[in-house]
């Protein structure tokens, strides 16, 4: 499914959000670990560094995966993706036009069954 182009700037302030809400995510993920590490003392920071190196890098790799390189094409089931991990919501398509928004909603909500 593809959009217009006046629903894909739509889509690139959507993506702009959902990213700085994921870092937010990871950022909370990161200061869990750390926040451990101060809690615990461990005598061997090895796993304590290991433990952060992981995260962070999975983490890169992940927002690389949905974001870097996100052509026209891709942003239909980037939206979706993004429904469907909730890391955007039902109002934050308040741009679109009720009918892409309940296209969107009602295709998210189908492949949630699947995930």
């Amino acid at each position: 499914m593809d959009f217009s182009k006046a629903e894909n700037k739509i889509c690139r302030t959507i993506f702009e959000l959902a990213l700085q809400r994921e870092f937010q995510q990871g950022l909370n993920r990161f200061a869990e670990i750390l926040d451990k590490w101060k809690t615990d003392k461990p005598d061997d920071m090895r796993e304590s560094y290991y433990s952060i190196f992981n995260a962070v890098t999975d983490f890169d790799k992940h927002i690389a995966r949905r974001y870097d390189g996100l052509r026209n094409s891709f942003f239909y089931n980037t939206i979706i993706g993004l429904l469907i991990d909730e890391i955007i919501t039902a109002n934050d398509l308040a741009a679109f036009s009720q009918d892409r928004q309940s296209e969107l909603l009602s295709c998210a909500e189908r492949m949630k069954d699947f995930c």
